[in-house]
């Protein structure tokens, strides 16, 4: 039997995607929480270069960088597909799983951590964001069709941090102006692999309200 470990952090969005890939295809795994305030030598070993989570070790070979690690537990387990057989459509996933990490996560970031005149322009781009997802959800449930793929991995953190967002005062979305993404969001939450992956709740929301404290402290100091 194949040996997989997942070094991750149980914070990570990045480090949650590979988690839901690898249970939606059914692959035994050892999760290896890493402290990355003092990071352990197997974390040095194994990712040298980047020195970050999440890295996945598979027979004792690494991969790093989590979209790259989604691409190899595809390619490896071909059970439950993520990636279309079409080379367009394929591309279009990338590009989306792309998109959510260069535009939309800086985008809700900057809500996340800003105030007054930069946080309403953070919110600009976080809408025109939202509007572009809005309209590739048209006739689609998921982003990968009838069912999860690739750029809803990618992209499944929206769903999951938007809930924690608001609840500490930040609403990053307005359900009203994009009922397709709520939807998505909605489904993708209710699919057992994912939900049951998911961060502790409170422990989550303790600890964006903390760093979003610490971020709005350090520019507004008394």
């Amino acid at each position: 039997m194949a040996e997989v470990k997942l070094l991750k952090t149980w914070p990570s969005h990045f480090a949650l995607r590979v988690v839901w890939a690898l249970k939606l295809k059914g692959v035994q795994f050892d999760s290896i929480e890493e402290d990355l305030s003092n990071k352990s030598p197997l974390l040095l070993q194994h990712n040298p270069v980047y020195k970050k989570i999440p890295v996945l070790v598979h027979n004792g070979r690494a991969i790093s960088e989590s979209l790259v690690i989604l691409e190899y537990i595809d390619e490896t387990w071909k059970q439950y597909p993520l990636l279309p057989d079409d080379p367009y459509e394929r591309a279009r996933a990338r590009f989306w799983a792309k998109f959510g990490d260069d535009k939309v996560f800086p985008s809700i970031w900057g809500v996340f951590i800003k105030q007054g005149k930069e946080q309403e322009e953070a919110f600009a781009q976080v809408f025109e964001n939202f509007s572009f997802l809005e309209e590739e959800l048209k006739g689609k449930k998921f982003f990968g069709g009838e069912k999860i793929g690739y750029a809803d991995l990618a992209l499944g953190w929206i769903a999951e941090r938007v809930f924690e967002l608001e609840e500490i005062g930040v609403k990053v979305i307005q359900k009203e102006k994009f009922p397709l993404v709520s939807a998505w969001m909605q489904e993708f939450l209710k699919v057992p692999v994912i939900k049951e992956s998911l961060p502790p709740h409170e422990k989550l929301v303790t600890k964006m309200r903390g760093i979003r404290e610490k971020y709005l402290g350090a520019a507004h100091p008394e």
